[in-house]
């Protein structure tokens, strides 16, 4: 399985982003998808995670600001990121659970000017 996240950058703060992440290999259609990120000097955190069923959990400091959608029959993941902060400055990593593994994208920077 191998995932391609798209979509980073650079963005003044209040400013939007939108991240992809496209998977592609033998997938079980049960599934969850999620996103990832680490800022300097801090450890991974999970942001936002998104089942093939359609649930959603979000980490407490993007409930609001972040939503995670999914495209089930294109195998692919968003982020929508709103009111962007210069604290959600990181390494954005896209992820796939299934019952064949754990699987990570390659990263994506977003980086937020104040």
């Amino acid at each position: 399985v191998q995932l391609q996240a798209s979509g980073g950058g650079l963005v003044q703060s209040g400013g939007s982003l939108k991240l992809s992440c496209a998977a592609s290999g033998r997938i079980f259609r049960t599934n969850a998808m999620s996103w990832y990120r680490r800022a300097p000097g801090k450890q991974r955190e999970l942001v936002a995670a998104i089942t093939s069923g359609g649930s959603t959990n979000y980490a407490d400091s993007v409930k609001g600001q972040f939503t995670i959608s999914r495209d089930n029959a294109k195998n692919t993941v968003y982020l929508q990121m709103n009111s962007l902060k210069p604290e959600d400055t990181a390494v954005y990593y896209c992820n796939l659970r299934d019952y064949g593994g754990d699987y990570w994208g390659q990263g994506t920077q977003v980086t937020v000017s104040s």
